[in-house]
């Protein structure tokens, strides 16, 4: 490995850890905080959603215009936006899955890590679920 692929690799490990330590610090890898959000019960997360939009908000603003490139990319990219079908399935899938299990892909396994075995489930219907994506609706059947 390159020193430019080893410093990528050690920028996405270390944005991950700080991602997942957030999660952990606003409770989120706990479904039963999540479901009690998700019911209306504590909108404790609501300031999270909030804190992460504007963060969000405020980052995409501002790098392009500070920055000359981004870290690993020759430019900044606008993405077009496209609304198909199958986004909008996905979509509502994936709002399913979290409103049964109380858990999305980043705090289930956040939550694994620190040590809430019975998101294994989740986690595993998540694999699951990709598989399926991969093998049945992006048109490569091996």
């Amino acid at each position: 490995m390159n020193s430019r692929g080893f410093a990528f690799s050690a920028t996405v490990l270390a944005c991950g850890a700080l991602f997942g330590f957030g999660l952990s610090l606003a409770t989120m890898i706990q479904p039963e905080v999540v479901l009690s959000f998700l019911r209306f019960d504590d909108l404790g997360l609501l300031l999270v959603l909030c804190a992460a939009t504007g963060t969000t908000l405020l980052v995409y603003q501002l790098a392009p215009r500070l920055l000359r490139r981004p870290l690993f990319a020759q430019a900044f990219r606008l993405r077009p936006d496209e609304t198909m079908r199958r986004t909008l399935g996905g979509a509502a899938l994936f709002g399913v899955g979290w409103g049964l299990s109380g858990v999305c892909p980043g705090p289930a396994i956040a939550g694994l890590g620190a040590g809430n075995w019975p998101l294994l489930w989740c986690v595993g219907g998540m694999l699951a679920g990709a598989y399926v994506q991969g093998r049945w609706f992006s048109g490569k059947r091996d």
